[in-house]
């Protein structure tokens, strides 16, 4: 059982409201208003609601996963809101940080220890993170950009270090 069937895991069309706000988080402005607000009242929602809801959720039509993984340097889970994209059965991450300048934390932590655990609305599941190729990575950047036009602009805007993505595969 692949990690989409495993979590629930969908992604709907969003309605012309929420395509406004994901053309405004796509922006350079949005991207960097977003990268350093979103976070933490993300998972206070993710929380008060049980699972069910975030912020990107509900104003711009984006399913959000919660992964949590270990710490590279400091052995702590950390727990982070992120966009999936549905691929093959499995859910990829992409390590853009909205286009930022800096590679996000999680990516280490994936690095170094891939088990991590995902959550979705009410659903988690065990999984290993793999780094994707050149080829799977162009492929998940196309996905995601069908649904979210973010990524496109995260990727030219952030062309001076590589963006790592990975598939969360369910462990066995």
């Amino acid at each position: 059982m692949g990690t989409l069937k495993e979590l629930g895991y969908e992604v709907s069309k969003a309605n012309r409201l929420q395509k406004m706000m994901q053309a405004f988080g796509a922006s350079r402005v949005g991207a960097w208003f977003f990268s350093k607000s979103l976070h933490g009242p993300d998972r206070l929602l993710f929380k008060l609601t049980n699972g069910r809801s975030t912020l990107p959720t509900i104003l711009a039509g984006l399913p959000v996963i919660m992964l949590t993984t270990t710490g590279a340097k400091t052995g702590k889970e950390r727990t982070m809101p992120l966009l999936g994209v549905p691929i093959e059965g499995d859910i990829a991450i992409i390590g853009s940080n909205y286009g930022q300048k800096k590679t996000p934390g999680w990516v280490y932590n994936l690095e170094k220890n891939p088990s991590a655990v995902v959550s979705y609305q009410d659903r988690s599941a065990t999984v290993v993170a793999r780094l994707s190729g050149e080829e799977e990575t162009n492929k998940i950047f196309e996905l995601g950009g069908a649904f979210y036009p973010g990524y496109p602009k995260y990727r030219v805007r952030a062309d001076h270090r590589e963006i790592r993505v990975f598939v969360l595969e369910v462990a066995t």
